[in-house]
């Protein structure tokens, strides 16, 4: 689904293009949907059900904090994929990623918070 900006937003530099609010003034043209005037947020523009919540490779999202977490996807990886959260340290995610390889679950910030191993 498109952003939508918010209403004057191009006029001024404190009001930010992404953070939508409805318009509530009493002589608002955007909210009395004038001609011309941007078009509001409301339900009728909705992704289809189908593919709400995919991912651009095809799989859904599952947010994993550990292995055992992990072990969930197991009959699933054809469909949802794991994302590591953000506050597992290094060492817990390589365990994870390395489990995934086995199980065959996409990860899908498997590099993230690696460093490769410096030669001294």
């Amino acid at each position: 689904t498109k952003k939508f900006a918010r209403h004057q937003s191009d006029r001024f530099k404190r009001i930010a293009d992404s953070s939508w609010r409805r318009p509530k003034g009493i002589d608002s043209r955007v909210r009395r949907k004038f001609k011309g005037a941007i078009p509001m947020a409301n339900v009728g523009y909705g992704s289809n059900k189908k593919t709400r919540n995919l991912l651009p490779n095809g799989f859904y999202k599952f947010l994993v904090h550990n292995v055992k977490e992990l072990e969930l996807l197991m009959m699933h990886n054809r469909k949802y994929c794991a994302e590591v959260a953000h506050a597992v340290s290094s060492k817990k995610r390589k365990e994870i990623v390395e489990r995934a390889d086995q199980l065959g679950i996409k990860v899908t910030n498997a590099n993230a918070k690696l460093r490769a191993e410096e030669d001294n």
